[in-house]
């Protein structure tokens, strides 16, 4: 059944913060609610989380407000059992400006603002009543302000872009902000960009205690049926924590029960301005597809003495840049936004560009444009999650849901009168099997698409009413025949799932890659390709370090949005093929869904396009292939570009922050204040002695060490720590102590609560090796054993042992009588863990590392053998998510004890 669109089920317990509920919201929102809001946050504090189905313009990116009032008035109640402590807000696609993220930073200033007896106290103390950090017993080693914070975010853009903080403390109500490709990805156990290390812990806090609202629904149907899919199996598999999933919408495809307007949102002053914003439309056709860019530029340039702001949309890249050209060729200015620029320059449209700083929704609309009219032209990349208003918008044609999407970024406050021209080709019903054939679905969508617009009501010059109130009342059966075809939807079966949950094993047979998945079959479009450059990919050589250790590099020092580019797979290989023809012996990385491959241009052109698809290619800056205009970059990618002494252009990995950088890179002895190491690697491990850096060498200075900083809280990332000194003993009580605590906020049962405990509490025995000790450099073993080391000279070491492996054999042999009375589960969670605690064990240990230097052959080996069985029992027991849950616990905990404080320096 569908919730109550008049009244919320509100209880006595719950009555109280319906109360307050209106000066919370406006004093964390800036905003007064709207009566859907209000509606709204009754059904999360009952814990009902409907699909909703709300007109664009009218705030539906609130809903990560009201989650974070009623997780208040939950954890006030006392009463948070199967709420949600994790909001994931997946966007389609990531633009300029992701509204979503813009939403999340204002919630955060305004917590973070909060003192006194302020409105919003109330909602601090609770949240940070749900905290682990900073906690009685461990609130000494946490005295920065920023560790306070009741909120950690992860996000699409900024300071906050992808970090890890929303991992460290699971019991902290958290925000993270991604697109499909992010979100869907890593809550699948791949984690586009990730190490096989990390997946098991996003794909566990992505996937349990959270609630995952999915925008503009309709735009992806296959992950949201996957969403639905993945849900419905965690409550089949019995998982601890079950995600819920909201389906959240301005054009939706079903025709069936959802959370939309009432008579009395409808009544609301505000919400009738935008309802029934003026925007007057009229239909053109073309003779020949052709000359549609030459007719949308004719339409653009009829506004050119309006003063005002224009925005374009057209599909083909080829179009954007023909309307630019004419644009620019009239001496107007003009912006373009497409999918295919970088993050760092897309990004940079929104913070310095005064052309789109036209269209943000701050600006005065009542006075015209002191420089005359400005354009924007768009593809796709403009239809949703940026925040963005024109006063005219001149179209080619799309299916009806994208149409709705483009008319939202028009007058869409109602406060002028638009004029909307859209720009239909010739179109022509085709005769065959239309099931089968992608382009005829889409052009019958169209065609579809005409016949609705000519319904709308008639206005004055022959134009037609598309307001949103409009385009709602329009025959709901006509609008979903005239969305875009409908991708075919991969079914997902239990034996995926569990193929892509084995996270250990890095190639395997039979398991596909997740974009299918993620996005369905489309034949109508190619699949994708993410390039980024980095100078490490010159660095790090075969001989410097192995696979592995690029991989856990990547985990502490990702790769962030504003480092990628991403643009069809085939346009990529052309590219790679003009740079491979100059420079075929360039290194490249590349990632995908199986981990990291090191190769050569060369080679990789030589392989094929098919082999780039869906995976991200880091390239050298000295391989170019990124455009210029004069010295301004345009982040797109181009293989007939020269580096041409624009090093620092293409590698921008440490420009991730907008006031101040959040990490760096430095060489040998160079340091960076106020940030913390998290990685050093030698890059010369042959040479024995220390040779001097040599400034003046024909060849450049001889470095030795390479290593990468980031800014402590700023910048967290799981498994990220400073270089120092830990006694062993003092990291496994400090580990156990943050996972008791852990497991108390939660409110985790026993006996799986003890279960982590006991795994947090000797974790890491395994280290007591002596081979362990030696290779981080521990030269006081053994009257001194170190869980952590500052040695700089680490010793490679000869066999790739394993101390999750020791921690198991030693738990078993020294401390079984200590968790004797637990059942068979727990002792089996237990030795899981502890096994599976840097991301090994899922669900095997791989040859080269299944031995113990100091136990006998047949221990180990019962252990090995012992590990696959182990865990297949256990995801029975607990589900797939379930089981990464409760590992993650202890990862965190491990985490927040590894991390070096202010008061201990």
């Amino acid at each position: 059944m569908a919730p109550d669109q008049t009244r919320s089920p509100i209880t006595p317990s719950s009555s109280g913060a319906l109360a307050a509920f209106g000066a919370r919201f406006e004093a964390l929102t800036g905003t007064l609610p709207f009566p859907w809001q209000e509606r709204l946050f009754g059904l999360f504090v009952g814990s009902q989380f409907p699909t909703c189905d709300i007109p664009t313009g009218l705030g539906k990116t609130s809903v990560i407000a009201i989650w974070l009032l009623a997780l208040a008035a939950r954890a006030e109640a006392d009463s948070l059992d199967g709420f949600p402590r994790r909001l994931v807000y997946v966007v389609n696609r990531r633009t300029v400006v992701d509204q979503a993220t813009r939403e999340v930073e204002r919630l955060r200033s305004a917590l973070g603002a909060e003192t006194g007896s302020g409105v919003l106290q109330a909602v601090v103390a609770a949240l940070r009543s749900l905290c682990v950090v900073p906690a009685s017993g461990v609130a000494a080693r946490w005295p920065r302000a920023a560790d306070a914070e009741v909120l950690a975010i992860s996000t699409l853009r900024g300071e906050h872009a992808d970090n890890a903080k929303w991992c460290r403390d699971p019991s902290r109500a958290a925000v993270i902000v991604g697109t499909v490709d992010m979100i869907g990805s890593r809550l699948l156990f791949q984690g586009y960009g990730r190490g096989f290390k990390s997946r098991p812990l996003h794909a566990a806090f992505l996937g349990q205690d959270a609630l995952l609202v999915h925008d503009e629904a309709h735009l992806e149907p296959a992950f949201q049926t996957l969403l639905d899919d993945v849900a419905s199996e965690q409550r089949r598999s019995g998982d601890l924590r079950p995600v819920r999933v909201i389906a959240l919408s301005a054009t939706s495809r079903s025709l069936g029960e959802a959370f939309r307007l009432n008579e009395r949102d409808r009544s609301h002053r505000v919400v009738r301005e935008r309802l029934f914003a003026p925007k007057h439309l009229r239909l053109h056709q073309v003779a020949d597809e052709n000359v549609l860019a030459a007719e949308v530029a004719r339409l653009a340039l009829s506004h050119k003495d309006t003063h005002q702001a224009i925005i374009v949309f057209l599909n083909r890249l080829d179009d954007v840049e023909q309307v630019t050209k004419a644009i620019q060729k009239e001496g107007l200015p003009c912006q373009r936004l497409t999918g295919t620029i970088r993050g760092l320059e897309r990004d940079a449209l929104a913070k310095s560009d005064r052309v789109f700083a036209r269209f943000l929704p701050d600006r005065d609309r009542s006075a015209p444009l002191e420089e005359g009219t400005v354009y924007l032209v768009c593809t796709s990349a403009g239809e949703v999650g940026v925040n963005i208003s024109a006063d005219h918008l001149v179209s080619d044609l799309v299916p009806f849901d994208r149409m709705a999407q483009r008319l939202g970024r028009v007058n869409r406050f109602g406060q002028g009168r638009a004029h909307v021209d859209i720009v239909s080709p010739p179109l022509k019903q085709g005769s065959g099997d239309e099931s089968k054939d992608g382009k005829a679905k889409m052009t019958a969508a169209m065609l579809e698409t005409t016949v609705l617009l000519s319904q709308l009501p008639e206005v004055a010059d022959g134009r037609r009413d598309a307001s949103p109130a409009a385009l709602a009342d329009l025959p709901a059966e006509g609008r979903r025949s005239a969305f875009s075809p409908q991708p075919e939807i991969r079914a997902v079966t239990d034996i995926l799932f569990d193929a892509w949950a084995f996270t250990t094993a890095r190639k395997m047979p039979g398991r596909p890659a997740v974009a299918e998945w993620l996005h369905g079959v489309a034949k109508w479009e190619r699949p994708e390709t993410r390039v980024a450059w980095r100078e490490d990919v010159d660095v790090l050589k075969d001989g410097v370090c192995d696979v592995d250790e690029i991989e856990e590099l990547l985990d502490d020092y990702p790769l962030k949005p504003h480092e990628l580019l991403r643009d069809r797979s085939d346009r990529i290989f052309k590219h790679l093929e003009t740079i491979a023809a100059r420079n075929g012996s360039a290194p490249v990385w590349v990632i995908g869904e199986d981990g990291l491959t090191r190769t050569t241009l060369g080679t990789l052109v030589d392989t094929g396009g098919e082999e780039i698809e869906e995976c991200t290619l880091v390239l050298p800056p000295a391989a170019g292939g990124l455009a210029f205009q004069g010295e301004k970059s345009l982040g797109i990618f181009d293989g007939s570009a020269c580096v041409d002494g624009r090093m620092t252009d293409y590698d921008v990995a440490d420009r991730w922050g907008e006031d101040r950088s959040l990490r760096v890179r430095v060489w040998d002895e160079d340091q960076a204040p106020g940030m913390r190491l998290v990685r050093t690697i030698d890059i010369r491990p042959a040479v024995e002695e220390e040779p001097p850096v040599d400034a003046d060498a024909e060849d450049g200075p001889k470095h030795r060490f390479r290593r990468w900083y980031v800014r402590p809280a700023a910048a967290e990332s799981e498994g990220a720590f400073e270089y120092f000194d830990q006694d062993l003993t003092e990291h496994l009580n400090l580990a156990r102590e943050y996972a008791r605590l852990m497991v108390e906020k939660l409110r985790l049962p026993e006996p799986e609560a003890r279960a982590v405990t006991f795994a947090a509490s000797w974790h890491d025995l395994g280290k007591r090796r002596r081979q362990w000790q030696h290779g981080v450099g521990n030269v006081r073993y053994p009257s001194r054993t170190l869980a952590k080391s500052a040695s700089k000279r680490r010793m490679p070491l000869a066999e790739r042992y394993r101390h999750e492996l020791g921690s198991v054999a030693d738990v078993a042999a020294e401390h079984a009588g200590e968790f004797s009375d637990l059942d068979i589960y727990a002792q089996d969670l237990l030795l899981h863990i502890i096994a599976a605690h840097h991301g090994r064990a899922r669900p095997h240990f791989p040859q080269e590392e299944a031995f113990d230097p100091e136990r006998l052959e047949s221990v180990t080996g019962a252990i090995v053998t012992e590990t696959p069985r182990r865990y297949g029992r256990l995801q029975r027991r607990f589900g797939r998510w379930g089981l990464a849950y409760l590992e993650s616990l202890v990862r965190a905990a491990d985490a927040l004890a590894s991390a070096r404080h202010e008061g201990e320096r």
